[in-house]
């Protein structure tokens, strides 16, 4: 699904997620390597690359099973959050597990497709090398995610961990000036997201009993490739329920788009190229390497239609895939709000929800950041996330979209009237992750 245009409109996505570390009271565990004695081999014919699609192809199923997790948790508010930042988190404390928490981590995050850590690593670090490569300051689609281990100086790190991640561990004086770490790492974060997200940490989330600080901060910016005309935006209502209707600013553009009507998900499907820079006016698509989209799933205008169309998606591994490809280009009516959303997610009771509550018990063990010399315990998992998605200028708009699921194709445009609660994911072919994805239901 892809296609072309001119550009314009901006969305800005920016998140942090960070895990803190305390003291544990279980035993040192032995060893004194980050994989296990042996973990030399590779699956998928030694071709990181390989193993890099069946990593994010893994991502893709915890994104949307994540996403109803948070739906579920959180049944009426808007949802925004980065499954890809979460995700390399969780990548980073599964290589510093061992035993059942390595194995817990791993039926998490769909890493079944490999019984070597070794390989997990080449992949993720492929990937992130890869990343860096793809995106620059100039480019028109600006993507970055950087991870950080904040260690305390007094912790005896591994000498493999601070081999393998000499550009990310940094060291800080948690004992003897907590508050000043604190203040740190938030500039850290303010910077890392271009000044999107600032002062996550409060007063106190940072102790002298704090070891370990894993975190994660991803920036998106992009334009659209068809852009929304600054004319053409009207306040318009917005029906987030039967009962509850409010007006917002609606943009609104008719152009050439993917659109698909999946009887599976009994939603339809918009996909909203960003602008790669290149010359897209020709309609001859655009290079998979560079193009990012955003993803609009739009079920009927009827009670629990959201909650199902999340459910649908958390349950088929491979929808994502089939929702990439299956779209047809074609003339579309398109409105769609202006909105931002803000939010910080307590990940913990949701990572608990998908069974992997025991990585923040005092028995999990994380003994290869610290060749087991220091019992370390994950309390808390943090998510801070914001993104704007607008145009320059006003749209009109009006009604709400009819779903019928005929083999016939439509009259042109279809019209796509997002006038009701939808679902959207901002999506990276390249990598085939989720960098960003949410779910709005009303104006804020």
């Amino acid at each position: 699904m892809r296609l072309s245009s001119s550009a314009s409109s901006r969305t800005v996505g920016a998140l942090v997620l960070l895990g803190l570390i305390t003291i544990a009271t279980a035993q040192p565990t032995a060893g004194d390597q980050c994989f296990a004695e042996g973990d030399t081999k590779r699956t998928n014919k030694d071709d990181p690359l390989k193993s890099q699609t069946s990593l994010y192809k893994g991502e893709s199923i915890f994104t949307l099973q994540l996403l109803d997790a948070i739906n579920t948790a959180t049944p009426n508010e808007n949802i925004f959050f980065s499954p890809y930042s979460l995700y390399n988190v969780l990548l980073m404390m599964y290589f510093g597990a061992r035993d059942s928490t390595e194995k817990l981590i791993r039926t998490g995050l769909n890493l079944q497709w490999t019984d070597s850590k070794a390989t997990v690593y080449e992949a993720y670090d492929t990937a992130r090398k890869s990343l860096k490569g793809r995106f620059s300051e100039s480019a028109a689609v600006g993507f970055s995610s950087v991870d950080k281990l904040f260690f305390g100086r007094q912790i005896p790190i591994a000498p493999c961990m601070q081999q393998k991640f000499a550009d990310t561990i940094e060291l800080l004086d948690y004992e003897t000036q907590p508050d000043e770490q604190r203040v740190y790492i938030n500039k850290w974060v303010e910077n890392a997201t271009h000044g999107q997200i600032k002062d996550l940490l409060v007063p106190g989330a940072i102790t002298r009993n704090t070891k370990l600080s894993v975190a994660n901060a991803a920036y998106f910016k992009g334009s659209w490739q068809t852009k929304f005309k600054a004319n053409d935006t009207n306040m318009e209502i917005f029906y987030a329920s039967a009962d509850d209707r409010k007006f917002v600013e609606m943009m609104h553009v008719e152009g050439t788009f993917s659109h698909a009507a999946n009887e599976k998900l009994g939603c339809h499907i918009l996909e909203l190229p960003y602008s790669t820079g290149a010359d897209e006016d020709d309609n001859r698509g655009v290079d998979d390497n560079n193009q990012v989209s955003m993803f609009i799933f739009l079920p009927p205008q009827e009670p629990n239609a959201l909650s199902k169309l999340l459910a649908r998606l958390a349950a088929d591994k491979d929808i994502l895939q089939e929702v990439v490809n299956d779209g047809i280009s074609r003339k579309v009516d398109v409105k769609l709000p202006k909105f931002s959303i803000e939010k910080q997610v307590e990940m913990r009771p949701v990572l608990e929800r998908l069974g992997m509550g025991q990585l923040f018990d005092a028995s999990a063990n994380y003994g290869a950041f610290t060749d087991g010399r220091e019992p370390i315990v994950f309390d808390e998992m943090l998510q801070k996330s914001k993104i704007e998605v607008n145009e320059e200028g006003s749209v009109a708009a009006s009604a709400t979209i009819a779903f019928s699921f005929r083999s016939s194709r439509p009259a042109d445009p279809a019209m796509f009237h997002c006038t009701h609660p939808f679902v959207f994911i901002i999506y990276d072919y390249a990598s085939r992750a989720v960098l960003f994805n949410g779910v709005y239901r009303r104006p804020e």
